[in-house]
């Protein structure tokens, strides 16, 4: 299975507790790619990803499936080629619109799921990912609260969440899909701009069940929980941002000891930093 992750050097743990996550629900080999960027802006110098995290999960791979494994594509180049000018100082950092250029890396197969890092699976995931596209160029989860404040269809829910996405990345090179949202991005100024231009661009998109990106609570039957903002009315109304990376706030503030094994896991991979 084919797993696309954005990001820069500060998402290094979020990368390793969501591929530990998918390694933990399926015995499929795992082909995972990394876009990550040097993104200079008038306030900011991201820098790409490490090489020590990679070559941790590689040789975690390759020890459960040899055919498994996890590369990382710098696309500076590129990302300098066309960059999002209109939104290079938004409240969100460039990073998230990293994966908008994923039809210019030839090395990226034609079926890709694309996860943010703090996504974390629970369940196998198989039967999402080889679903028909059925001529759809991406399928995605309603987002849990913009869904009521963004659509562009009156006679029912459309808005996407991007955090999870499983990719038609053939077609849409084909279309153009991901050129016109760049083209986007760089000429008008938005709100959440990588998922705004792709709700605004996207012609042909499925809706999945809630289940394959959970927002809000963990179920039973939740196959992949995004670590998203919440917000909170009681005692006071407010907002509540706790991320995977976050372990004690995850088990102590949200309760959620789901992940116990999993965050053992990671601590057993991070002990062996000195070997790289």
């Amino acid at each position: 299975m084919n797993i696309l992750y954005c990001g820069d050097n500060k998402m290094a743990t979020g990368l390793e507790l969501s591929v530990l996550s998918l390694m933990a629900q399926t015995q499929e080999p795992l082909h995972i790619y990394v876009l990550t960027a040097t993104i200079t802006t008038a306030s900011h110098q991201f820098q790409p990803l490490a090489e020590q995290p990679i070559a941790l999960l590689q040789a975690k791979l390759q020890a459960r499936h040899d055919t498994s494994e996890i590369i990382k594509i710098d696309i500076s180049d590129l990302f300098a080629a066309t960059p999002p000018t209109a939104n290079l100082a938004t409240s969100f950092t460039p990073n998230c619109m990293l994966r908008l250029y994923a039809d210019q890396v030839t090395l990226l197969p034609e079926r890709l799921l694309y996860l943010d890092t703090d996504v974390l699976c629970c369940q196998d995931f198989q039967a999402f990912y080889q679903q028909d596209f059925a001529g759809n160029d991406l399928v995605g989860v309603l987002d849990h609260y913009g869904r009521w404040f963004f659509h562009q269809s009156w006679t029912h829910l459309d808005y996407l969440n991007s955090g999870v996405l499983l990719l038609n990345l053939g077609q849409i090179r084909q279309n153009g899909l991901f050129a016109a949202c760049r083209q986007r991005c760089r000429e008008q100024r938005m709100f959440m701009p990588d998922q705004s231009a792709l709700n605004k661009l996207a012609r042909y998109k499925k809706i999945a069940p809630v289940k394959f990106n959970e927002q809000h609570r963990r179920q039973a039957d939740t196959v992949f929980q995004h670590f998203t903002t919440s917000f909170r009315f009681f005692p006071w109304f407010h907002t509540v941002t706790i991320k995977p990376w976050q372990m004690t706030a995850v088990q102590e503030q949200l309760g959620l000891h789901d992940y116990d094994d999993l965050f053992q896991s990671y601590h057993e991979l991070t002990a062996s930093t000195t070997k790289f």
